[in-house]
């Protein structure tokens, strides 16, 4: 192996040695107390080294870094003390996850290092998100991100690099091509030469670096970080490398051919630069024993600490404390006069509003900008408030939501519209896996909204009218709201931006242009978990929310002698029981309606929860009104049979004869 030194400063060159030295022995280490049973799990960056200490050292200390689970030397070139590591690996609490999560799954703002999750894709996604925040607040930073050449198959590598390219972020995409993704080769992974190759066809800069070869990576990506925080753009790099151990160790080698393994061997990292410094007599004999011994006494102290710390006692309100991100709600009043509004039109304002309130929220979506929407809830945004922070969006969902993700990470709001609630299944892992545990894994909030049109009756088709939001009540950490007016769709909407938690926001389609109500024309809020009294009876007690909630009033206007108690939800998530079981004590019987199917629908939890605290209460079961156990077809007739509406009425009726 070559080293070209090319003038570098012996401090730095000693500083890539021992900044390479230090992972490779904690991770001797832990492979010995991984034999012990005293950490739990693996992931070998054993040869690999070089990559990780080279781009840290070559990044300013301010500038975000995404790492996988063979990065160990990010963590440690950003000197992150040993004992809150150590501490991470046994679940203990001063690592950074509180015992939730493992291995290198956080981040910490501290540090400016964003951890990975299983599913390893998103991270790409988070990554633009956080250059575009650099970008729009010229910080002239670059954002690196790593993946393997096993996560460049993920639809999220590609979605990231189209938009990192499209918006011109200046990210640093790092792939460690180590040869196999667990024991798949790359062979059966892609069918190119080389992964940079695929920076032609996103219009973007390719490197391929040799990933053994620190003072090759030091110097290149040093230089190719300075190129981009002068003239922002995403640069493509494939490290050639290889890992000396298993995808973790459970999982061995016996995959790989041992004439590989063997001339990998060759190209150790720190065995070859050590070598070198020797030869060069940059590195005494006495100053490597020297190096050697002080890092060796630092883990063995660290451990110790780590050892000693107490287990978590687990807390029940310290662990449902730690789901959401503390939001204090503001209530504002509004002082100024009604004006009628379409439901469309409260949404568009409430936006608006906000817009000019947070000088620096950015909402994304596809066809937002000039289009001003498929619904033209953003029509005349870009004029008021600029293409920096009205953004079109290729079609890519996951990736959009994982840049919000990243925005978030650096300090801006955004709201992300999805064309059609719909479409959110291609974003679904990011918003259930990213948004919502993020809070509860290492203190990290998503400060994010995604609006959700949705639902029937406009004789769209099974893939533009469901109502999705069972999917997300369900998923601790998002908040879903699902308002059926225009005041509270305004209010709710202001909260929701306030709110620095992911916010899932219902819009039901049928409701934008059908539904008017006087609306106060100033910002104002509401509250979450909240849920309106609509009238008032002593007979049923009927729950609803969205374009349920007219249903039930048509139907009482049209059935005056029913006294029921009618209660639009308004929030899902947080839900508003209090006012539900008051009511089914007073009245004794309830019926749920919700458009979305039945089964595993929220009104069975709520069915449920009725029972159990209103028991008894109740003179009769309760009742659970939904559509069909079918995709939601197209045929007006068709789609009227589905819908609930026409069977509500027949069931009110029963239940209140029971």
């Amino acid at each position: 192996m070559t080293f070209d030194i090319k003038g570098l400063d012996k401090n730095i060159l000693l500083a890539l040695y021992s900044n390479m030295l230090k992972p490779r022995l904690i991770e001797e280490k832990m492979l010995v107390l991984l034999r012990q049973g005293k950490i739990s799990k693996w992931f070998s960056g054993i040869g690999q080294e070089a990559i990780a200490v080279g781009v840290t050292m070559a990044l300013d200390s301010e500038e975000y870094i995404l790492p996988m689970h063979r990065n160990l030397g990010v963590f440690t070139t950003r000197k992150i003390p040993l004992y809150r590591l150590f501490a991470q690996w046994q679940g203990k609490a001063s690592g950074f996850t509180k015992g939730r999560d493992r291995s290198f799954h956080f981040g910490t703002q501290q540090y400016k290092i964003v951890g990975m999750i299983s599913h390893l894709g998103p991270q790409l996604g988070v990554a633009d998100g956080i250059a575009l925040a650099s970008k729009l607040k010229s910080k002239k930073q670059v954002t690196a991100v790593f993946t393997g050449e096993g996560g460049t198959s993920e639809g999220d590598f590609h979605e990231a690099l189209n938009i990192a390219s499209v918006w011109q972020l200046p990210v640093l995409f790092c792939v460690e091509n180590n040869g196999y993704g667990l024991s798949t080769p790359t062979k059966e992974q892609y069918n190119c030469m080389d992964i940079a190759d695929r920076g032609l066809g996103y219009g973007m800069e390719s490197h391929i670096i040799d990933g053994n070869n620190v003072i090759e990576i030091f110097t290149k990506i040093s230089a190719i970080a300075d190129s981009i925080r002068e003239n922002p753009r995403p640069v493509l790099i494939e490290f050639k490398t290889f890992r000396m151990r298993g995808h973790e160790e459970a999982s061995g080698t016996k995959y790989v051919p041992q004439e590989l393994m063997d001339y990998w061997a060759t190209k150790d990292p720190v065995i070859n630069f050590e070598a070198f410094l020797r030869d060069q007599n940059i590195l005494k004999e006495d100053e490597n024993v020297k190096i050697k011994s002080s890092i060796t006494k630092e883990i063995n102290e660290h451990l110790e600490v780590a050892f000693l710390e107490e287990q978590i006692i687990p807390d029940t309100n310290v662990e449902l404390s730690d789901v959401y991100k503390k939001f204090e709600y503001e209530d504002i009043n509004h002082n100024s006069k009604l004006k009628e509004s379409r439901f469309i039109d409260a949404i568009s304002e409430g936006l608006k509003q906000s817009m000019e309130r947070y000088n620096d929220l950015v909402i994304m979506g596809q066809d937002v900008a000039e289009y001003g929407g498929a619904f033209k809830i953003t029509d005349g945004f870009v004029d008021l408030f600029g293409k920096d922070r009205v953004r079109n969006t290729p079609i890519c969902e996951s990736a959009i939501v994982e840049t919000a993700m990243g925005l978030s990470i650096a300090g801006i709001k955004s709201v992300v519209e999805m064309q059609f609630a719909d479409f959110v299944t291609s974003g679904f892992n990011p918003v259930v896996n990213y948004l919502a545990k993020s809070h509860y894994r290492w203190n990290q909030n998503a400060d994010v909204v995604i609006r959700m049109p949705c639902g029937g009756g406009v004789a769209a088709g099974p893939f533009h009218s469901q109502t999705n939001e069972a999917w997300f009540t369900k998923t601790p950490g998002l908040k879903v709201v699902y308002p059926a007016f225009p005041f509270d769709a305004k209010g709710l909407l202001t909260t929701a931006i306030n709110d620095p938690n992911p916010v899932m926001f219902f819009e039901h389609k049928a409701l934008y242009r059908s539904i008017r109500q006087d609306v106060p024309s100033d910002y104002y809020t509401l509250p979450f978990g909240k849920a309106s009294m609509l009238k008032e009876g002593d007979k049923i007690s009927i729950i609803s929310y969205g374009v349920g909630v007219h249903w039930a009033l048509e139907i009482l206007d049209k059935n005056p002698d029913i006294s029921a108690d009618l209660i639009d939800l308004r929030t899902l998530q947080p839900l508003d029981t209090n006012t539900i079981y008051n009511s089914v004590n007073k009245t004794g019987k309830a019926i749920i309606l919700q458009e979305d199917s039945l089964f595993g629908g929220i009104a069975s939890d709520i069915s449920a929860l009725i029972m159990e605290h209103c028991f008894e209460y109740l003179d009769a079961p309760v009742k659970r009104i939904a559509s069909m156990e079918t995709p939601i077809p197209f045929a007006s007739q068709l789609e009227q049979q589905y819908l609930p509406k026409a069977r509500f009425e027949e069931a009110l009726k029963e239940l209140l004869e029971y």
